[in-house]
């Protein structure tokens, strides 16, 4: 951009390192995150970049006629518009691979606790139970033996895969298409895998098409012995026939790190003695996130440096 600095537009909250990062480089742009955009006067034809933690949609980006890039704060980007930036020439940037191994290791412990029930145990020694009523009752759920279907094979869920290896369970995957060079079962439909399996494991994006997929039909075929896992999106989960099916035992327990509505948390989870929850913290340790907001930075930087972006999504106009 010659010698002038870019401006970015940053909408809300996002990790201040990425601002740190950007400091003197580039001039930012902070406004509150809303339905509406509101920007300072004749901010708009001046806006380049965005950098986001949240939402980015059509009518945001319409009104910023020189803007050339949305460096999203996070792997999942279903809140951005990616594709009618497209239309316009608009790159859109994620942080993938960064945060693979964290979020694989959080559903690993997301998963014991929920079938050891461990937080509970602690609880019960915590609140001197153990000398006062005796030991803590035995976990209904053991991972022995358990067969585990993983909705979703992209980076992390092969890293969960991996992870999930050494724990001897019988391990398959449902995805739109064969991954040919997984040893892993594959299961032609979401119902298949739930009939076939007894814990299963979402870590699919929020789409049209993952949307409620995990229904009362998939949790019934699950099973009384049934474990449901979500670290993906809360938006693919009727949250309805889940409280339905923990509430009845049609399904065994539930692990939750995601929402439909977060940070807004359904009040009759919280009584539920099957259900562990998490406050969307798969990916929340400093290192991770230090390197997610790295990737938003550089992604912005190089993009006015040299015309180069580190991860572009799929959708937008240009590749690596």
């Amino acid at each position: 951009m010659s010698d002038k600095k870019a401006v970015v537009l940053v909408p809300g909250k996002i990790n201040p390192r990425v601002l740190e990062r950007l400091e003197g480089k580039v001039e930012i742009v902070a406004v509150p995150a809303g339905a509406e955009l509101v920007l300072p006067e004749g901010a708009a034809g001046r806006i380049n970049a965005i950098a986001v933690s949240g939402a980015v949609n059509a009518k945001w980006i319409d009104p910023l006629p020189k803007l050339e890039i949305i460096a999203n704060f996070g792997v999942g980007y279903d809140g951005v518009d990616a594709k009618h930036a497209a239309t316009r020439g608009i790159v859109v940037t994620n942080t993938p691979d960064v945060l693979n191994d964290e979020v694989a290791d959080t559903t690993i412990a997301l998963l014991i606790n929920t079938v050891r029930r461990l937080y509970q145990a602690e609880t019960w020694l915590r609140d001197g139970k153990w000398v006062g009523e005796g030991p803590f009752a035995l976990s209904p759920f053991s991972l022995r033996g358990r067969k585990v279907g993983l909705f979703g094979m992209g980076r992390i869920g092969q890293e969960i895969a991996k992870r999930l290896e050494p724990f001897k369970v019988e391990i398959g995957y449902h995805t739109r298409s064969k991954r040919d060079e997984l040893s892993y079962t594959y299961y032609a439909s979401l119902k298949e895998m739930a009939e076939a399996v007894d814990t299963l494991i979402c870590i699919v994006p929020g789409t049209p098409e993952t949307h409620k997929a995990i229904n009362a039909e998939i949790l019934t075929a699950l099973g009384p012995e049934g474990v449901f896992i979500n670290v993906g999106r809360g938006s693919s989960v009727d949250e309805e026939a889940l409280l339905a099916a923990l509430k009845s035992g049609a399904l065994g327990a539930a692990g939750l790190d995601v929402f439909y509505a977060e940070p807004k948390v359904p009040e009759a989870f919280l009584s539920l003695p099957n259900v562990s929850l998490l406050p969307h913290v798969a990916s929340a340790s400093i290192p991770t996130r230090n390197a997610m907001a790295d990737l938003v930075a550089d992604n912005i930087l190089g993009w006015f440096r040299d015309g180069k972006v580190l991860t572009p999504v799929p959708e937008t106009p240009v590749k690596e």
